[in-house]
């Protein structure tokens, strides 16, 4: 779980706006959604299951930044 935050910290999320599920499921994911209880946009993650975190992590640091890239309209 550090290495997910030292991740996400180096990208400027606020780790109030993370959810990391605990239970772990292949191939892993990322995504925005609700915030439930909290009211707000939170960053769901889904941790793989087979692979092993650190080789995911770099599919990860992709997946968030272009989850964060603003769009052109």
């Amino acid at each position: 779980m550090a290495t997910v935050y030292e991740l996400t910290d180096a990208l400027g999320i606020d780790r109030e706006a993370i959810n990391v599920e605990l239970t772990k499921e292949d191939p892993g994911s990322w995504g925005k959604g609700d915030g439930g209880m909290m009211k707000r946009e939170v960053i769901a993650i889904t941790l793989p299951l087979t692979q092993p975190l650190d080789a995911w992590l770099p599919t990860l640091k992709q997946g968030l930044e272009a989850l964060l890239a603003p769009r052109a309209d």
